[in-house]
This record gives structure tokens, sequence and C-alpha cells, in this order.
């Protein structure tokens, strides 16, 4: 099978073409490598894919010189014609993790949004109208249940309120999936991931930012007073889940377009997460504690049930032993 994997060089991207490149599977990877964060980080995941910086060329494919089944395009989805120049290898199917990240970051320059998180992902699915690639996995987000009072958050619930730019393209990238499947046979299946975290994870990512904070014995910024849980979700478990959608999508023969949660159902108080990383990094943090931040929810808790169902997803990470393999990548990352 040939895939084409966006964001690449993100962090579930990177992690992905690390577990299909194992397995035989040809992968193109595609990603702009912007510089939301560290571009080091990004050139690092794919250094370790055997895609050296100094040999990436803009829209030109880069053959990996680790893995022969591995090339890479450094282009922005925004570009339509680069874009359909990439579905033109053929591939039988794209999982498309690319996006402009982050719901804090919204608040500050919403048109980067629109143009990846929209336009982008729009010129996607005119690739999948217009080649025989028209089998689509594609990342959404937990952010889509906005202020949803029901608990766990279940793919029946309503998503039409969200509260964030971010939380709000993500919500359009289900529709325009829907409709895409509905008028040209697209089979696509799009994830609402809950609170990735892990090696080679995210700098803007909370636990990020506050093991940095932590290590230079500067404050860390817990908002609503702590009072907030999350589902955290070690990446490992992400990649076996997307893994399982992937072959599904992978041999369907009636399109469809089905939505689910793909999370660790296990929420956590956000005080308890800050105590093991303080842990396992050694030191003790300087809390600065600040009021409900725009943007953010009190609580996200993933309703996996239709993923275990159909697929047998069943995340078995414990949160202590994803924060000690996070940490112990991080410290040797950055030399620690």
């Amino acid at each position: 099978m040939k895939v084409i994997v966006t964001g690449a060089a993100g962090f579930i991207g990177f992690h992905l073409s690390k577990k299909l490149l194992a397995q035989n599977v040809e992968v193109i990877g595609f990603d702009n490598i912007n510089n939301y964060y560290d571009t080091n980080l990004k050139y690092g995941r794919l250094a370790n894919l055997g895609i050296e910086q100094p040999k990436i060329v803009e829209n030109k494919i880069i053959q990996s010189e680790k893995h022969k089944n591995f090339s890479f395009i450094k282009a922005d989805l925004v570009d339509e014609a680069t874009v359909a120049y990439v579905f033109e290898q053929k591939a039988d199917l794209v999982i498309h993790l690319a996006a402009q990240a982050g719901v804090r970051y919204s608040l500050e320059n919403p048109r980067a949004y629109i143009d990846s998180n929209i336009i982008g992902f729009l010129n996607i699915l005119e690739a999948c109208r217009n080649t025989n690639c028209k089998s689509l996995v594609y990342a959404s987000s937990s952010s889509v249940y906005g202020m949803n009072a029901k608990i766990p958050f279940s793919v029946e619930d309503k998503t039409d309120e969200p509260v964030s730019l971010y939380a709000a393209t993500k919500k359009s990238n289900e529709l325009m999936a829907h409709t895409y499947c509905h008028l040209y046979g697209i089979n696509a299946t799009g994830l609402r991931f809950f609170t990735v975290y892990g090696p080679w994870g995210r700098p803007d990512m909370a636990y990020f930012k506050f093991s940095n904070n932590i290590m230079k014995n500067e404050p860390i910024q817990i908002y609503n007073q702590g009072k907030m849980q999350r589902d955290f979700t070690y990446i490992d478990d992400i990649v076996e889940g997307i893994e399982k959608v992937i072959n599904d999508v992978a041999i369907c023969k009636n399109p469809k377009h089905e939505v689910h949660n793909i999370g660790n159902s296990q929420p956590v108080n956000l005080m308890e997460f800050v105590e093991i990383l303080e842990e396992e990094l050694g030191h003790t943090a300087k809390k600065e504690m600040l009021p409900h931040q725009a943007g953010d929810v009190y609580k996200t808790w993933a309703d996996v049930t239709a993923l275990k169902n159909k697929f047998g997803y069943q995340p078995n990470t414990s949160l202590r032993e994803g924060i000690r393999n996070f940490v112990v990548w991080y410290k040797n990352f950055y030399s620690l």
C-alpha cells in the first residue's frame, strides 16, 4: 500500500509514518514545516526518518536515505498545484494530519487557521475527488465539543457551539468530508483526538511548556486555578488506533463518512498530571494560578465505545508510564 501522510514532520504524523514504514508501507510525507513552534524539533523528526534538512528543497519530493519506502516533500496545503502533484504519485490512501494547531494561537492569528484548516483541507478533498485516491483518514479534535456539559463526550452529541476558531475549523472539516463522501464517493473517517502526549511531542502543549519552565526554575501557568480535567492519550495508543481505522478505510468498498473519538477515556485532574510530571522530572514546579482562559474547555473525556466495538481499540499506557517515556526523551533530546 502507498499512503500520503500530511503533517509528517508533526508529532502524530511522525510517529505514524515511523510505524507504517516498519510494516513496509510506502509513505509520502507532506509538511510545510512552519514556525508555529521550534522547527528544529520538526527537522529532528524528519532526520529520524532519513530526511536531512540541508537536502530538503521546496516543492520537490526527496527520497529518504534511511528508508527506501519513505519520501518527503516540503510544501504548503494552500498550494493547490503541489497538492495535486503529490496525489499524482498514485497513492491508495491519504492520512491527513496536517493543520494549524493550537486553541490559544487561534485567538492571535485566525487567518492561519482558515488557510491551513479550511482551504488546505479543501485542496485535499479536491485532490481525492480528481484522482483514484478515494480513501481518507483525517484529524478532527475533541475541541469540537466546546462547553458540552454531557460527560463523557460522545460522537452523538451536538457539536455546533465551538468556543475557538480552531474548533470551528475542525467541525468544518467534518462537514466538508461528509459532503464530499455524499457527492463524490470519497470514503472518509475523521478522528477526534483527545490531548495526545509523549516523546517528540509539541512544545505548545501544556505538559511540554510545563517541563521547560520547571527545568528552568520558572513558574508554570495553571489556568482556572487548576480545576480542569483532560483525557490524556499516549501517542503509541493513538497510532495503534489510527492503524486500525486505516485498514478498515482501505478495504471498504462502499463509500461512507464516519467520525470517531480516539482517546484514553480516563480524564485526569490537571494538578495530578503536574504532580506526576514533577516527580518524573525530579523538580518541584513554581505554580502561578490564573483564572479561566478564553477558548479553554473545563473537561474532556472521550467515549470510545464505537472505536472499541468496531476495531478492538484499547489504550493501555498508564499516565505514569507515558510521562516517564516523555521525560526520558525530553532530557535526552535537550541534553539535560
